[in-house]
């Protein structure tokens, strides 16, 4: 039987992917749980066949004892608000670059074989023009968007001289309940703070692809069954994006205070290392048999309806 490793196992996507993992195997959740709740895992965790380890990433030796016997390692822990970089800008390098290292470290010393690994479209830079896999002109301008960058060369060495396995993931930006970041979560703490007036960076007009949680899910799984190359990258996202100005609206709308007014502070990035626009081509693993279920502004829509439950209600 499959035994899987979930590194950031107990934070917004990791909580949504343990969920579905333990239906085929027993599940190993590694997390220093600063952003991650024990309670997203508490199903998993009540079932019998999912078992949390507190642990840091940047602790070899504690990642290295916790991975082994285990087969898959998905690797999901990172900076959870690219922002923060501005104000630190060594976290993306710990939590991003390091982490991803000493993950691939530990999988080379314990002998698993299987990498799941959670990048991102900020890799293909500043560029509004829709991007495929292989298309990598523009290097990152935020220093999150580098991390994971530097994360996926340090496993394609690890692929190609140590002989594992990986799956590499390049999201649009993912949505759901339990989310942990993002505008939607973050337009909905403004208006609970501040009932009157929502203030939104930037000029309204950023517009990027959304993915629902789940779908972002199934195509991890998806591909993790069906891709056999020794490594293997893809991209998941619909085809279309969402506005920041659509976003605010929604959250307004839906929040207890739709007679807010939305001010945006105008100037095309929302923050510096912003993407103003951005696209992503998920032709390749539409290739294989599979797309989202979800359009980006479905994905949003679902995703404001859950977090005003969340921020407002619970």
């Amino acid at each position: 039987m499959t035994r899987y490793f979930v590194v950031g196992g107990a934070g917004f996507i990791g909580s949504h992917l343990v969920a579905r993992l333990v239906e085929r195997g027993p599940v190993t959740v590694f997390d220093n749980m600063s952003v991650g709740r024990r309670e997203f895992i508490a199903a998993p965790l009540a079932g019998g066949r999912c078992e949390l380890v507190v642990g840091d990433a940047l602790d070899l030796p504690a990642l290295e004892r916790a991975m082994s016997g285990h087969d898959v390692v998905c690797h999901l822990a990172a900076n959870p608000e690219a922002r923060w970089g501005l104000e630190n800008p060594r976290l993306d390098l710990e939590q991003g670059t390091i982490a991803t290292w000493n993950v691939l470290e530990a999988m080379r010393r314990s002998g698993a074989k299987s990498l799941v690994f959670s990048s991102s479209g900020t890799v293909y830079g500043d560029t509004a023009e829709r991007c495929a896999e292989g298309d990598l002109g523009s290097l990152p301008i935020s220093l999150y968007g580098a991390s994971k960058f530097a994360g996926e060369g340090l496993i394609g060495a690890f692929v190609e001289c140590f002989g594992l396995r990986a799956h590499v993931y390049r999201f649009g930006n993912v949505v759901g309940p339990r989310g942990t970041h993002g505008a939607a979560l973050d337009f909905l703490r403004k208006l609970k703070q501040s009932t009157r007036e929502l203030e939104v960076l930037g000029d309204g007009a950023q517009a990027k692809p959304y993915v629902w949680v789940e779908d972002c899910v199934d195509g991890i799984l998806f591909g993790l069954d069906h891709a056999g190359e020794r490594l293997n990258v893809f991209n998941i996202a619909p085809p279309d994006t969402t506005s920041v100005r659509r976003i605010a609206e929604l959250c307004v709308q839906a929040s207890p205070y739709p007679n807010a007014t939305i001010r945006y502070t105008g100037g095309e990035r929302g923050w510096p290392g912003d993407v103003p626009k951005s696209r992503l081509d998920p032709a390749k693993l539409a290739a294989l048999g599979w797309t989202v279920r979800h359009s980006s502004d479905q994905a949003v829509e679902r995703a404001v309806n859950a977090l005003v439950r969340e921020v407002f209600e619970g």
